[in-house]
């Protein structure tokens, strides 16, 4: 998965070596213990995929707490496996660093990292963190989210409104059948965007359009819940391969991933919408002249369901402590810092541009969002909100499971593969529902 920022987070109680004015303004979520306290003068290393944050606000975090940051920028899929090897090794690789919801159940079954919370209090975090659940497992929080990322849809109106279509569809019907008119009357030649490269983007594109045709994609053991031709799972990839074979997707799509398409094709008005888009898109990539053909066309759609508006599936990224961590404590301060409400909303934009972290969207607190949105500095605030408040929902209720990367695999290639006319669909069906009844085994 080649992954990139899309979109890629308060409570007061004394710390040792840590200032009760401190803790107010940063707001820090941390568990006092006998760990916490020896942090002064030490540096950590952070280790995620994108590049740092503003420097003015970690001078800030270094001039308030003593700690500095050694900040390393590594591509996300390099990532996992440095992550991998380090663990496996039992060696030293960072103090902080990433923890993506697709890997919460294989770095929880294989105590990879340390439970955060055991340095946070996790527990209040809840409610104002939608997407915590996504970093539970076994009991464990693995990794606190520090950005907001579900998967919304996006529709070009002025090229709807070019069709005649007046008003938005809201079920998963007529939406096609909006498709199809934008096509027939020569809006654009193919009006829909979904990334058929074999990546994990067309895995997450599926997992977003099962839900929306009413299905899930694995049970509480891990068992297939699309192999049924009545399923969401396999009406979603049905729905899928027919888009791409009567032409409402590009041809060339086969070969495109999830935020080439975006960039290239929703942001240059080619196509009229992706039904399986980023959260933040709409404010960081669309309305932005510099990367945008369509300013002030693009909006997010609520999710066409099969009877009404769906629900939006969780893409969240955390960051969390390897075990080989040289200072877990310092590092869990870090990470406290880093998910506190307002300093993620000076990451979004919120108190200007020395204070805005580029590429970064939408704070997973709800509470950052509120200060975001109530400066007027999130596009469709009131929109993502509420998305995020009550309809963002984990792909895997139960946590994804330890073999998550390995069925992916297979999610992607056979969808890859249908959608070529290498294979057909029942038959792409079964090879990843057999995937995951032999994963799911154990054998």
């Amino acid at each position: 998965m080649t992954k990139v920022i899309h979109r890629r987070k308060s409570r007061l109680i004394s710390i040792g070596g840590v200032s009760a004015a401190l803790v107010a303004v940063l707001g820090l979520g941390l568990i006092s213990t006998p760990a916490n306290a020896a942090t002064k003068k030490t540096t950590i290393s952070v280790v995620l995929f994108t590049a740092q944050p503003p420097q003015v606000m970690l001078d800030e975090f270094t001039k308030s707490t003593g700690i500095t940051v050694k900040w390393t920028t590594v591509d996300w899929d390099s990532l996992q496996t440095k992550i991998a090897a380090a663990a496996t090794a039992n060696t030293y690789f960072a103090d902080a660093t990433d923890v993506d919801w697709s890997r919460v159940g294989q770095l929880g079954k294989l105590n990879w990292f340390l439970p955060m919370e055991k340095y946070l209090n996790t527990k209040s975090m809840t409610a104002d963190m939608p997407q915590l659940s996504s970093f539970t497992k076994n009991g464990h929080v693995v990794g606190i989210p520090w950005d907001a990322s579900f998967m919304v849809t996006t529709v070009n109106k002025a090229l709807f409104a070019k069709a005649g279509i007046k008003t938005m569809p809201t079920t998963i019907d007529a939406y096609t059948k909006d498709l199809q008119q934008i096509k027939a009357k020569g809006v654009v030649t193919y009006p829909l965007n979904i990334p058929f490269a074999a990546a994990e983007g067309l895995s997450t594109y599926w997992y977003e359009t099962t839900g929306a045709f009413g299905g899930q994609i694995l049970d509480a053991k891990g068992k297939p819940l699309f192999s049924s031709p009545s399923s969401g799972g396999y009406k979603a990839a049905a729905w899928m391969v027919n888009a791409m074979k009567t032409g409402l997707v590009p041809p060339g799509n086969i070969n495109v991933a999830d935020t080439q398409g975006q960039q290239t094709l929703m942001a240059k008005g080619t196509v009229a919408s992706t039904f399986s888009d980023y959260s933040g898109n709409v404010g960081s990539l669309y309305q932005v002249p510099a990367s945008s053909s369509v300013v002030d066309q693009v909006q997010y759609l609520a999710t066409p369901g099969v009877k009404g508006v769906a629900s939006n599936l969780g893409n969240p990224d955390g960051i969390g402590i390897p075990v080989q961590a040289k200072n877990p404590a310092a590092a869990a301060k870090f990470i406290a810092w880093f998910t506190n409400a307002k300093n993620m909303a000076d990451f979004a934009g919120a108190n200007g541009v020395a204070r805005t972290w580029s590429g970064y969207f939408i704070p997973s607190r709800l509470s950052g969002m509120k200060i975001l949105n109530d400066k007027g500095k999130l596009v469709s605030g009131d929109v993502l909100y509420k998305m995020l408040k009550t309809s963002a929902r984990p792909v895997f209720p139960q946590g994804a499971p330890a073999w998550y990367p390995q069925f992916s695999n297979a999610v992607y290639t056979n969808l890859h593969a249908a959608a070529t006319g290498s294979m057909t669909v029942d038959a792409a069906i079964k090879a990843i529902a057999a995937t995951a009844n032999k994963l799911s085994s154990g054998k």
